[in-house]
């Protein structure tokens, strides 16, 4: 089944365990959703000038996309990729106590995912949450890491996929909530190491960096 954006909004509400649980992460996968549908669009409209200037595939450069992304799936995976965070809450924040998560968050993305697999969702819709932590988790850095996660490859398996997971470093559930600017994320990623940062730059040139701006504005929240 692949959900509606009402059923999507939906399942905030029925996961949600307290009003604020659902303000953090409900606005989070929102700001998610639209930046990544704002890149969606824009990297459409590369690949469309690209082909009408007679590019083929094979010869289009880093920052035109092999193929037409589908900017409302970018926009629904941004909506659900964060949903198992309502599952590893050590506090909800209920009646005035801080909202706060439990050691366990490195495993929100499989817990979303078994979430939305138990309700019925499509895998290629289940995927977003399963698959978009950091730059992508692989199997060896599972093992490196000694991350509490099943020894597994968590990367991306669409450019949809991808394109939520690039999204996702620019805002941060960081309480209060902050937006992530392009610098701040890839000082971010360097901590991971070298490849992560290749993987991050790469992501930088292929979709280009989000005007944060705008949204900052409407959410009245900071950019680091």
């Amino acid at each position: 089944m692949i959900p509606s954006i009402e059923m999507a909004q939906e399942l905030h509400r029925k996961y949600a365990p307290s009003q604020t649980a659902y303000e953090l992460i409900h606005t989070h996968c929102v700001i998610i959703a639209t930046i990544g549908k704002g890149l969606a669009e824009q990297a459409n409209a590369r690949y469309a000038a690209a082909r009408a200037a007679g590019a083929s595939s094979a010869s289009m450069n880093a920052a035109v996309p092999q193929r037409e992304l589908d900017a409302d799936l970018v926009y629904l995976g941004g909506l659900l990729h964060d949903i198992g965070t309502y599952k590893i809450l050590a506090s909800d924040g209920a009646e005035g106590r801080p909202l706060a998560f439990d050691d366990r968050y490195i495993q929100h993305g499989l817990a979303g995912y078994e979430l939305l697999k138990a309700e019925g969702v499509d895998e290629s819709v289940a995927e977003f949450a399963r698959n978009h932590t950091g730059v992508g988790l692989t199997r060896e850095q599972v093992v490196a890491e000694r991350l509490d996660l099943p020894v597994d490859d968590y990367l991306p398996r669409s450019l949809e996929q991808e394109l939520v997971m690039y999204a996702d470093n620019y805002h941060s559930k960081h309480q209060p909530p902050i937006f992530v600017s392009e610098p701040t994320a890839a000082k971010r990623a360097a901590k991971f190491g070298e490849e992560n940062l290749r993987r991050w730059k790469m992501l930088v040139a292929k979709y280009g960096v989000p005007d944060l701006e705008p949204l900052a504005r409407e959410y009245g929240m900071e950019i680091v």
